[in-house]
């Protein structure tokens, strides 16, 4: 079973300048994820690629033992490519290196990196005994549900709940369907996904992977900010 693990980490941040390759910890943010891909390699036969545009994310992840030749094109470097077409991208260059096409691509996102080796390990079970499954991504119970807590506006002008039962029975949070939110920290995908012609990693033949703790993407200055608390003073009660 071979597996390409990628990471795509695009230059020119806008919510939070250089987040990529920015300190968090002692740590320049790629390194998490880079140093996790350790730890798989131990256990799996992988290749570690790295989709960038920027010459000091590639600098970076070099110092953590990432090299590639591969630059990612302009047309994929832009706030509106999407990241299907970027990882396809990559997958089909470094297959073009070995000839040969991989089982599996494990998609570690750099800025979600609160994730262990028992999540990516466990998870990759889970897609293997569901043969017909096209991916998998990591989730955690959301904080808002669309049967209870959620509205949005009308054709009318007027605010409604996003999703009702057909009988309209949950009054209370509990009593709502379990929902989840994605907290963008891996996707597994098998080959054949990448056939598809999917632009989203959201499909009718997708599964998830909810984490058992604490996991969130960073999207605003104060995120970075509370992560790096949470590392700082050992709050978190897992170990990267």
């Amino acid at each position: 079973m071979k597996i390409l693990i990628t990471i795509c980490a695009r230059g020119g941040s806008k919510g939070i300048p250089g987040k990529n390759i920015k300190n968090i910890n002692g740590k320049s943010l790629i390194g998490y994820s880079i140093d996790l891909t350790k730890k798989i390699g131990e256990k799996f036969d992988v290749k570690v690629a790295l989709s960038t545009d920027d010459e000091a994310i590639k600098m970076t992840a070099e110092s953590f033992g990432i090299f590639t030749e591969y630059k990612r094109p302009d047309d994929l470097a832009t706030d509106t490519a999407g990241k299907i077409d970027t990882i396809k991208d990559l997958l089909l260059y470094e297959e073009s290196l070995i000839e040969e096409k991989y089982d599996f691509v494990l998609d570690l996102d750099v800025t979600s990196p609160l994730r262990t080796l028992s999540d990516i390990t466990n998870s990759l079970d889970v897609m293997l005994v569901n043969t017909e499954a096209l991916n998998l991504f990591s989730v955690n119970p959301a904080a808002r549900s669309p049967y209870f807590n959620m509205v949005e506006k009308n054709a009318d002008g007027f605010y409604s709940l996003v999703k009702t039962n057909p009988d309209g029975s949950v009054m209370t949070r509990q009593s709502a369907p379990k929902v989840f939110e994605l907290n963008a920290s891996f996707y597994w995908y098998r080959r054949s996904f990448f056939e598809s012609g999917s632009k989203s990693a959201i499909t009718d033949k997708s599964l998830i992977y909810e984490m058992d703790h604490i996991c969130f993407d960073l999207d605003h200055p104060i995120d970075f900010l509370f992560m790096e608390y949470l590392l700082q003073t050992n709050k978190l009660d897992f170990e990267l």
